[in-house]
């Protein structure tokens, strides 16, 4: 029998997408502040203290305050966002993604119970899903890596979603099987996966190359998800961008030049 609230859900969009969970009376969706789209006036939110799984009800303080201290060091909120429905019948609530990208359902039944993914990839669950950190047991990986030496564990039963950019392409690894991998384009993977980095063994094509010093290793037996656009990826790009001095501007000078060139003749 399932521990976490059994919810059904549809997936909107494209490249911006938005996820529309249906809610039967009394159950629960937990959610990252501010990732609420819409819904129901039949649904009742509250911000909770903790991951919002209900894991911890009757325990300490003490406990509370160390499971709200697990989520600080993810670099996440202490609190969640709870959404029940309180009316009768089904009611929806809907969740956007932060940037382009996709939203990723998994059922955790489906992979022992847990999953492992990169901090800024959780958006939404069902109640009873934990959210706790997972620490690399490798100092390579925490170091270089990309996601440092804390990422999310994801333990429960029930439905989880996550948010990753560009396009997501899911592998199944076999026992021994090896792909290779920018670091910040791993979004999940299963808890039998070896996650390292290592060098590219290459100092002109590291400095050159454009791929960055490191990248990271996945072993199989295992799944795993992989994003084309990593947010830090896109981040840069707009950052670079905007040191340019500002695309509008310039593009406006140099048609302007064309322009006046024009009605005066010249070549």
């Amino acid at each position: 029998m399932r521990r976490a609230h059994e919810v059904e859900f549809r997936i909107f969009g494209d490249d911006m997408q938005f996820v529309e969970i249906f809610l039967d009376p009394d159950e629960t969706i937990v959610a990252e502040a501010g990732a609420m789209m819409y819904m129901d006036s039949s649904i009742e939110y509250d911000v909770v203290f903790g991951d919002g799984s209900g894991r911890d009800e009757g325990k300490s303080l003490m406990d509370k305050l160390m499971g709200a201290g697990k989520r600080a060091l993810t670099g996440e909120s202490i609190f969640m966002t709870t959404f029940t429905n309180r009316g009768f019948g089904k009611k929806a609530v809907a969740f956007g993604a932060p940037y382009p990208g996709k939203i990723i359902p998994l059922d955790l039944s489906d992979f022992n119970g847990q999953i492992i993914c990169q901090r800024d990839a959780f958006l939404c669950a069902a109640k009873g899903i934990a959210i706790e950190i997972a620490f690399q047991k490798k100092i390579g990986a925490g170091l270089f890596g990309g996601e440092g030496f804390i990422m999310q564990r994801l333990v429960g039963d029930g439905l989880a979603f996550l948010h990753a950019g560009g396009t997501i392409i899911q592998k199944e690894l076999q026992a021994g099987e090896i792909i290779k991998l920018d670091t910040g384009c791993l979004v999940a993977m299963t808890e039998r996966v070896d996650y390292d980095v290592e060098f590219v063994g290459n100092l002109r094509s590291a400095i050159f190359g454009g791929e960055g010093l490191f990248l990271a290793t996945l072993k199989g037996p295992g799944h795993v998800w992989l994003q084309s656009l990593p947010f830090s990826r896109l981040a840069n790009r707009l950052y670079a961008a905007g040191k340019k001095g500002g695309g509008n501007k310039n593009e406006a000078s140099v048609l302007g030049s064309i322009g006046i060139k024009g009605f005066f003749g010249e070549d």
